[in-house]
């Protein structure tokens, strides 16, 4: 009996309005929301150069600290015949790395700068499918919507702005045929990990001479919490890994409210008072003891470091400290 063709498993798994996979719900959106026929795919879509300008310019700020990050990532897997490409939250290709002897296949696949690579265009695939989700996903081979498209494994990371919306996907794509799953998991993971590293400097550049407190959520997800605090002592920015955990603004601007309400009042510190607890300390250590000078590195006032040692339990002693 021959084998099934791929565009005909792909649509009788889409069959069925209850698809109980992510994977076959996303072949039932590709077929059923977008219209697109799994054997019949159309001409990739590429954007012209001022097409492509106009959506580079609206995330200036984010690329130029993005690149230095892509440009690490692309060391690590460049030596497997991979490639690095970073999109916008449309799934256009702003950025990408790869090496000269790889890159003709990369660009006839499409995998390269301008090109349209949404879920709406191209069906489910790595960069798509993580923007369409909001998750971090593997498109392995054929788990892809398109049968042109199944000679690639794609391993996918959404990046989540200062705002708490999606700005984009990070993607390393490979067109090998002896990259097993377990090869992509390896990669899948750095991939989350350069992803986490972009967001984090992104925030930290969105919110200059505010006290940046981080804590990890010690979950599955191992996500790290962000919270931008002013001179004033009130948190005027989270990321979206905080805004979750608090219950704060899901995107945009957040009410400006007191660190300590949000953080709250327990009997053991939070996360994020540990962080702050751990910073100050550094700090005076570095002073030699001078609370002066400790709180001029950390942006405060000598009367409000002092109330925040007394809130976070660092006692003034003889000998130690000094007044400067």
């Amino acid at each position: 009996m021959p084998d099934i063709r791929h565009e005909d498993r792909v649509a009788q798994a889409s069959q069925s309005p209850a698809a109980v996979t992510r994977l076959a719900a996303s072949w039932r959106r590709s077929m059923v929301k977008h219209g697109l026929d799994p054997g019949s795919p159309p001409q990739l879509r590429r954007l012209t150069a001022s097409e492509l300008a106009a959506h580079t310019a609206r995330l200036d700020e984010f690329l130029a600290i993005a690149r230095p990050q892509l440009d690490q990532l692309f060391q690590l897997v460049c030596a497997t015949g991979c490639n690095v490409l970073l999109t916008d939250a449309e799934g256009i290709v702003l950025e990408h790395r790869v090496n000269e002897s790889d890159a003709p296949v990369f660009r006839d696949w499409g995998l390269w700068q301008g090109t349209d690579w949404s879920e709406q265009a191209e069906g489910t695939n790595g960069i798509g499918t993580c923007l369409a989700e909001g998750r971090q996903v593997t498109i392995h081979r054929d788990e892809h919507f398109y049968a042109r498209n199944t000679g690639l494994s794609c391993m996918d990371a959404p990046i989540w702005g200062p705002d708490g919306g999606l700005l984009g996907a990070l993607d390393v794509s490979s067109a090998r045929a002896d990259h097993t799953e377990r090869w992509n998991a390896l990669i899948a993971a750095q991939v989350a990990q350069s992803a986490r590293q972009i967001e984090a400097a992104f925030f930290r550049a969105s919110f200059p001479g505010a006290r940046i407190i981080a804590a990890q959520t010690g979950g599955n997800d191992d996500a790290l919490l962000l919270v931008a605090v002013d001179r004033d002592d009130l948190a005027i920015g989270a990321n979206r890994a905080a805004r979750r955990a608090y219950g704060l603004e899901k995107e945009g601007k957040i009410r400006p409210r007191p660190a300590s309400d949000l953080f709250g009042r327990e009997d053991e510190l939070t996360g994020f008072e540990k962080a702050e607890r751990a910073a100050m300390i550094r700090a005076l250590a570095r002073a030699e003891g001078n609370v002066s000078a400790a709180a001029r590195a950390l942006g405060v006032g000598r009367a409000t470091l002092y109330r925040r040692m007394q809130r976070l339990g660092i006692d003034e002693k003889p000998g130690r400290l000094s007044h400067g």
